[in-house]
């Protein structure tokens, strides 16, 4: 009956489990993977029972399930053939070791996506065998099967999504959250139905040994009448009524719609990592519909130039964006100390601002959110110090108030500092991990224009670039005039310009202001003007032309509120429209600091489109006069076969890494399985060294009689707590224990010294009972992983009592 009550205990706390995870996966290879592994886990759990093995077979069996059944069950794609077999152990030690944290960042579901089924595969299977296994047992750890089982249902709890389930409305109730309360009241009423079945089982048994022990009937339930009986069984159906009604209704009033889980705490890298690029983007806020749109407005006495937005410090050649595995983006404290530079204290209203992006300024010191919406916006609001910029998570409604306090620090003028070399500023890598450079042509142009170096000679160009370049937002010319054209003034002149910063949208902008400056009379008419764009293609032009004199540079959007340059857009009067957006890139510089360099081209003088044409050159060419020589062929050359030619194949490699990689895996596997092994095997040897080689004679001899106590204890003997040398000598009953005793008593108590060579035949006594006392290969092995010598004596016996192994029959040889 007992093995009965534990099977269905471990089954309810499976399907419970299997329900709270669901929402994490939603596929059927979940589904497979929980059935199958709970079949596995049983089977294991049975056959360790039966067999009346130890914890470590039970440890070596379930390592075994998982690299057999692991790939087929947890990395399905990879199943078939040998080689994508070898490969998916790899994703399986991958999954084992990191899948726990990619499982929390990758958005729900995730189905069978890679190696993300891993984490369930050794929580359905570790964690059923081990509630089975303690549900078994007979002495008091079998209460620790309800806390395995809770943990089993924690694992969907802890690793879902932040959203509760839709409520449940029955008539006029409406219960929030069901599916979650389901889960926590059915794993809170299984375990408290299966404690006291066991409770009840327990003292039955007891109360028939000691009516057998003392030859006396005990009357039972049945001699009393059913009166008792009923009592009880309504007293514990009351309980669990009471316990269910609290479980149903507690969650009516108190749960909110999203709860706490482990992919909170990671941050604000999965809305980052989903989040368009504000720079590819950028011409939507130019549409006639959006250009004169509130975003935001700015107010108070200390006010900033310029307000940030998003801060994209990663390029791929084709977008930049923000990186999410880059300088992470953290809860601000309460405040924090105001740092050097102009302080700020500004206060930010939000408008029809959308996105995740927070208008910020400088260091940000604190924080101070108000309104309706203030508790969930400071729980939402996520700051990057060395980005000084920020995200909110919660979307921005209209009406949004905050308290914006900051520094902002001096900054020194580009053209004296100095690059502090190298590329480390700016990521520039294709999807597959190789390194891009920028185009031939942006290099030819900062060649050919490039004057001085630092910061110097970035100014310069970046000076000589807006010169000739030409702001538009628009590739087609709008009907009539469109509204970002009327900002610009009356007298401007139209222009197309794609959009996009993708290294071949750079390429062609750098190679129409080399042609331009190839036709030699738009130099004489110093008419160069040919590059195209907006603050979109020309902050990441500059930011490559950074990169190429040795400055790490950066893109940032935001809006300035003053500014000295005819050329830049501010806010009127604080208040930030969408056409006020920019774009400026940010360089640091050999001291540090990050430089802001604006980018906006000029808007009063047009490009040409008309050019020299250039006459073809004139090639002389001469008549040779009729007549035929006769011409000797050459006597071909002895080929020699030994010689190496052009025409051979590269050494193809491919085999060699494809070798290495699975051979990699496999060792990796090796380690995972054996590393806690070999620790084990690695810190008795420790132990025993250090036992071994002690200063005196005498403590060489009192550790050998520790490390002899160590090996019985390990072999499966028992020797009793609290007893003499003498007495754990006799209850051993080995050949050597008595002289082993007694030699051991003489060094501890006798004043004679003892020789070091009687501390050497001491352990070398030592050493032969460590071979004699596991008579097999098989329990040496088992010895030297046991860990039942680290127990400290004196829980030895509170450890084994009641255990399966007290009531086997003591082996004597």
């Amino acid at each position: 009956m007992r093995v009965v009550a534990g099977a269905l205990y471990a089954l309810a706390a499976v399907v419970l489990a299997a329900v709270a995870a669901w929402p994490i996966y939603r596929s059927g290879s979940f589904l497979l993977l929980v059935a199958a592994a709970s079949v596995l886990a049983a089977a294991i759990a049975a056959l360790v029972a039966w067999r009346r093995w130890s914890g470590w077979a039970a440890v070596g069996l379930l390592a075994g399930a998982v690299l057999v059944a692991g790939v087929p069950l947890a990395v399905p794609s990879r199943a078939g053939a040998p080689a994508p077999f070898l490969q998916g152990l790899g994703d399986l030690v991958a999954g084992l070791l990191w899948g726990w944290k990619d499982l929390l960042t990758v958005d729900l579901p995730v189905g069978s996506y890679r190696n993300l089924l891993v984490p369930a595969l050794v929580v359905f299977l570790v964690g059923t065998a081990s509630v089975l296994l303690l549900s078994w047992r007979r002495d008091a750890l079998a209460v620790l099967a309800v806390p395995v089982a809770i943990a089993l249902a924690g694992f969907g709890l802890l690793f879902g999504s932040t959203e509760v389930s839709a409520p449940l409305v029955v008539g006029p109730l409406v219960l929030p959250a069901p599916v979650e309360t389901a889960v926590g009241a059915g794993v809170l009423l299984t375990g408290v139905l299966w404690l006291s079945w066991r409770s009840r089982a327990a003292r039955v048994q007891a109360l028939r040994r000691g009516s057998g022990a003392a030859r006396v009937r005990v009357a039972g339930d049945a001699a009393r009448g059913a009166g008792p009986r009923l009592r009880r069984l309504g007293l514990g159906l009351g309980m669990v009524a009471v316990a269910a009604a609290v479980a149903v209704s507690v969650p009516a009033v108190a749960v909110p719609t999203q709860r706490d889980v482990l992919r909170e705490a990671t941050g604000p890298r999965q809305e980052i990592s989903r989040a368009i690029s504000p720079l590819s983007s950028y011409r939507t806020l130019f549409a006639d519909a959006r250009v004169d749109e509130e975003l935001f407005r700015v107010t108070g006495d200390a006010l900033p130039d310029r307000v940030r937005l998003a801060v994209l410090d990663d390029y791929d050649g084709a977008v930049w964006r923000t990186d999410p595995a880059g300088e992470p983006f953290v809860r601000l404290a309460a405040a924090r100390v105001l740092g050097e530079g102009a302080p700020i204290d500004a206060e930010v209203t939000i408008g029809a601002l959308d996105g995740i992006w927070m208008p910020t300024a400088g260091a940000v010191a604190s924080v101070d959110f108000a309104g309706p919406r203030a508790a969930a916006l400071a729980d939402g609001f996520y700051v990057s110090g060395a980005r000084e910029a920020a995200v909110e998570t919660a979307p921005w409604s209209a009406g949004d108030t905050y308290r914006l306090r900051a520094a902002a620090p001096a900054v020194s003028a580009l053209s004296s500092v100095t690059a502090p070399g190298g590329q480390a500023g700016v990521s520039v890598t294709a999807a597959d991990g190789s390194e891009l450079v920028a185009p031939a042509s942006l290099r030819t142009w900062v060649q050919q224009h490039a004057v001085g170096t630092g910061g110097a000679a970035l100014d310069g160009l970046v000076t000589l670039l807006r010169s000739r370049g030409y702001l538009s937002h628009a590739l087609r010319p709008p009907a009539v005039g469109a509204a970002w054209m009327q900002r610009l003034g009356a007298g401007y002149t139209f222009a197309p310009s794609a959009s996009g910063h993708s290294l071949a949208r750079i390429d062609a902008m750098f190679t129409a202001l080399l042609a331009r400056e190839a036709d030699p009379a738009a130099v004489a008419a110093d008419d160069l003007v040919a590059a195209v764009g907006d603050d979109e293609q020309f902050s990441a032009a500059v930011a490559l032309i950074a990169r190429e004199l040795g400055f790490p540079a950066r893109v940032v959007v935001g809006t300035r509120l003053t500014s000295s340059d005819p050329d830049a857009a501010t806010c009127a009067g604080g208040v930030c429209r969408a056409g006020d957006v920019s774009a400026w890139v940010e360089v640091r510089a050999a001291s540090g600091e990050w430089i802001p360099v604006d980018v906006t081209p000029q808007h009063v003088r047009p490009p040409r489109t008309e050019r020299t044409e250039q006459p073809d050159p004139q090639i002389a060419t001469s008549v040779r006069p009729d007549g035929v020589d006769e011409v000797q062929p050459q006597r071909p050359a002895q080929e020699d076969s030994a010689a190496p030619t052009d025409r051979s194949d590269p050494l193809d490699l491919r085999w060699l890494w494809t070798t290495l990689g699975i051979t990699g895996g496999v060792l990796a596997v090796l380690l995972v399985l054996a590393g806690p092994f070999a620790a084990i095997v690695i810190a008795k040897a420790l132990r025993r060294r250090r036992r071994r080689r002690q200063d005196r004679p005498a403590d060489a001899i009192a550790g050998g009689w520790d490390e002899y106590l160590d090996v019985a204890v390990d072999a499966g003997r028992r020797p009793p707590p609290a007893a003499t040398r003498s007495e754990i000598a006799q209850a051993l009953a080995r050949p050597a224990a008595g002289a082993l005793a007694r030699t051991a008593d003489e060094a501890v108590f006798s004043a004679r010294p003892m020789a070091p060579d009687e501390a050497d035949e001491f352990w070398r006594i030592v050493e032969d009972e460590r071979a004699s006392l596991a008579t097999s290969r098989w329990r040496r092995l088992r010895a030297a992983v046991s860990l039942r010598s680290f127990v400290p004596r004196s829980f030895r016996s509170h450890f084994e009592r009641g255990s399966r192994a007290a009531s086997r029959p003591r082996r004597t040889a």
